[in-house]
């Protein structure tokens, strides 16, 4: 296992480099080092802030010079290679009706699939969730099957609805809220993915893992009025990375 590359981010961030792939043994490596580091942080550490590739480390100059963090860190993150690494795995309900997946036509008529293809195609694997980011509890997840990866659509649309599941290149989402959008959407999930009144707002955390599984339109509505009248929880599973 390499040595990760120590970058300067200007004078009070130090990146650590793991690779320049998008890969899951890399993105394992980043989130064991991230959880490690919140766990049980050195002095000077102030935030942490994964990435596909980089966890982004936010010091105090005055407490710990940039040398002697990344000396620690790159101790640090030999040491949780060998720690046992479990996981979450999520099972997020998504229905797939036309109205909620403008772009489920299109998609097949790309990939060569009827619109029943594509979603078994989607929903045919644990994807992973290499990093947050666009939005509050916006998760990136990879990677979706070559079958389907696309491009971004040409022209964003300027509203995508809250919920919509939606993919782009290899990866896929979900919109945790309403926002402008240029990815594939593909469905609607009734599961909140953020709640800022929650003491964890996000539902998932980097190296989480998550399953789409199908649902008629009548059990759409009905997982969404339980989750509005708070009667409904998800359980993850816990997992091995």
């Amino acid at each position: 296992m390499t040595e990760p590359r120590l970058l300067a981010s200007g004078d009070t961030v130090l990146v650590l480099e793991f690779g320049d792939a998008i890969d899951w043994r890399i993105s394992r490596r980043v989130n064991a080092l991230e959880r490690r580091l919140r766990r049980d942080p050195p002095a000077g550490v102030i935030e942490t802030v994964p990435t596909f590739r980089s966890l982004a480390v936010h010091y105090d100059p005055d407490t710990v010079s940039f040398d002697a963090l990344g000396e620690q860190l790159c101790l640090m993150a030999e040491e949780v290679e060998a720690e046992d690494a479990h996981t979450l795995l999520w099972r997020i309900p998504g229905c797939y009706d036309a109205e909620f997946g403008p772009d489920l036509l299109a998609v097949g008529e790309k990939a060569g699939l009827t619109t029943d293809q594509v979603v078994e195609c989607h929903a045919s694997r644990a994807y992973i969730v290499y990093m947050m980011g666009f939005l509050p509890g916006f998760p990136y997840m990879g990677n979706v099957p070559d079958a389907i990866a696309l491009p971004r659509l040409e022209t964003p649309r300027t509203r995508v609805p809250k919920g919509s599941i939606a993919i782009a290149t290899s990866m896929t989402a979900v919109y945790t809220l309403e926002s402008p959008g240029g990815w594939h959407i593909l469905g609607r999930t009734p599961i909140r993915f953020f709640d800022v009144a929650d003491p964890s707002p996000a539902l998932l955390s980097p190296g989480d893992k998550v399953i789409f599984e199908p649902v008629s339109r009548d059990v759409f509505e009905r997982i969404t009025a339980q989750v509005a009248a708070g009667e409904y929880a998800l359980t993850p599973e816990k997992v091995t990375a």
